[in-house]
C-alpha cells in the first residue's frame, strides 16, 4: 500500500447497502477514511461512512467523479460502471477486485466460458438470444434460464419445466443450463491478496428460500467428509488463482448425491454466505478482505464455534416503515446476535438483517435457530 492506517488512506466502496455498512464497520478498525457512491439517498452506509455521494453506480461519469480522487475502491455489488474503473486504474487508482475480474462476473455467459476453459466443473450450459432460444436448446428439460445480466438475489432465474414455459421465459440473452440434482448447496469464501496468498473460509451448507430463491439458513462449519470439504476449497483457490483477483471471492457450488461438486456463480465480494464468519470465526470475512485488498497478511479463517446464520427477509404481503416482531424473545437466548441493516421500509423477501446463533453443540445451535426463524418477523 502506497499511505498508511493513519487516517489518510482514502477508500471508495461502490454500492452503499448492508455488505457496505458490515464492511465499513471493519475498516473504522484500520483508521481509514470511507467514501461511499449509492443511488439511495438513505442508503445504510449514509450515516457510517466519512463522505456519501448520492449517485448512479452504472454512469460511467458519476463513478469517475467518485473515485478520481481516490487511493482504492472496491464494491459491494457487481453492478457497477466497468469503463470508469478501468480509465481509473489506468490513472493510477487501486481498485480491488480488478475491473477485469468484475466484468467477467458481471456476465453469467463469460463466467461459464471461463469455467469451461479453465477446467472448472460446471453444469452443461447453452447460450440463447431471447426466449425464442428456448426451443432450440439441446439442453433437457426441465432447465434453467438464467439472464447473463443484472440478475441478482434470485431475480433472473427462471426454471423452465415444459415447452409451454417457453413463452414466460427471459427475452434477452440468457444462458441455458442442466437442472442439478444436488443434494445440498454449499460456498466456500477464498481471500487472495497481491502477493498472491490464499486463504478459504470453512465450507458452509446453505438453504434457500423457494419463493425469493436466495439463502435463508446457513450452516457453518459443514459436517460433511474432510474430502469433499477439501474438494470444495481446493476448487475455490484455483478459481481465484486462475482469475487473479485480489479481495474476496465467494463460490456457490452443487454438491450431488454422488458427491460431486460443480460451481453455480461466483461473487468477487463479501458474500451472504459468509456473514456468521463475524462471529463465527476468528477473523470475518470484511476483516479479510480488507487485509486481501490493503495486501496484508491474512487473518486466521477457523471456526471458533457452530454458527447459524438466519436471513431476515421482509414477510409476504407487507410493506411500509419496517417493524420487528419477537426481537426481544430471540435476544433472552444465549448465543444470539442480531444484525438489523438500517433499511427503514420493508418489502417482501427484501434484506432486511440477519441473525448468527453460536453454540458448541451444532444440534442445538441448528434447533435454536430454527426457534428464531419462526419467532422473529419483519412486518410493516
Amino acid at each position: 500500500m502506497a499511505k498508511d492506517f493513519y487516517g489518510d488512506l482514502r477508500l471508495g466502496i461502490l454500492g452503499g447497502g448492508q455488505l457496505g455498512r458490515m464492511l465499513i464497520q471493519e475498516a473504522i478498525n484500520f483508521n481509514v477514511n470511507i467514501h461511499v457512491l449509492d443511488p439511495d439517498p438513505n442508503a445504510p452506509c449514509k450515516k457510517l461512512c466519512n463522505q456519501f455521494e448520492v449517485g448512479s453506480l452504472s454512469d460511467y461519469d458519476t463513478v469517475y467523479n467518485f473515485g478520481k480522487d481516490l487511493d482504492m475502491i472496491t464494491i459491494e455489488i457487481e453492478k457497477v460502471n466497468v469503463d470508469a474503473l478501468e480509465a481509473l486504474e489506468e490513472e493510477g487508482v487501486i481498485v480491488y477486485p480488478q475491473s477485469r475480474v468484475i466484468r467477467l462476473i458481471q456476465d453469467k455467459g463469460l463466467q461459464k466460458q471461463f469455467f469451461k476453459q479453465n477446467d472448472i466443473p460446471t453444469s452443461a450450459f447453452q447460450f440463447v438470444s431471447n426466449r425464442e432460444g428456448l426451443s432450440n436448446c439441446h439442453i433437457q428439460l426441465p432447465f434453467i434460464q438464467k439472464m447473463r445480466k443484472d440478475g441478482y438475489d434470485g431475480k433472473g432465474v427462471k426454471k423452465i419445466s415444459t415447452a409451454a414455459d417457453f413463452e414466460y421465459g427471459f427475452d434477452e440473452p440468457s444462458i441455458v443450463e442442466e437442472l442439478v440434482n444436488f443434494e445440498k448447496e454449499i460456498a466456500v469464501i477464498v481471500a487472495r491478496n497481491d502477493r498472491g496468498e490464499m486463504s478459504t473460509f470453512p465450507m458452509v451448507e446453505m438453504e434457500f428460500n423457494p419463493q425469493a430463491n436466495l439463502v435463508e439458513f446457513l450452516i457453518a462449519p459443514s459436517n460433511y467428509s474432510f474430502d469433499i470439504q477439501s474438494k470444495a476449497e481446493s476448487i475455490a483457490k484455483k478459481i481465484a488463482n486462475d482469475l487473479q483477483i485480489v479481495g474476496l471471492l465467494a463460490v456457490e457450488m452443487f454438491l450431488t448425491a454422488d458427491g460431486d461438486i460443480l460451481v453455480n456463480e461466483l461473487a468477487p465480494r463479501p458474500h451472504n454466505s459468509g456473514h456468521q464468519t463475524i462471529e463465527g470465526n476468528y477473523t470475518s470475512q470484511f476483516g479479510q478482505h480488507l487485509r486481501a485488498i490493503f495486501n496484508l497478511p491474512l487473518g486466521n479463517t477457523e471456526s471458533r464455534s457452530n454458527a447459524i446464520m438466519i436471513n431476515l427477509l421482509g414477510e409476504d404481503g407487507y410493506e411500509g416503515l419496517a417493524r420487528y416482531e419477537g426481537l426481544e424473545e430471540a435476544l433472552a437466548m444465549d448465543g444470539v446476535y442480531v444484525h438489523l441493516y438500517g433499511k427503514k421500509y420493508t418489502k417482501p423477501f427484501r434484506k432486511m438483517g440477519h441473525v448468527t446463533i453460536v453454540n458448541p453443540d451444532r444440534s442445538l445451535a441448528i434447533e435454536n435457530a430454527r426457534k428464531i426463524q419462526s419467532l422473529i418477523k419483519v412486518i410493516a
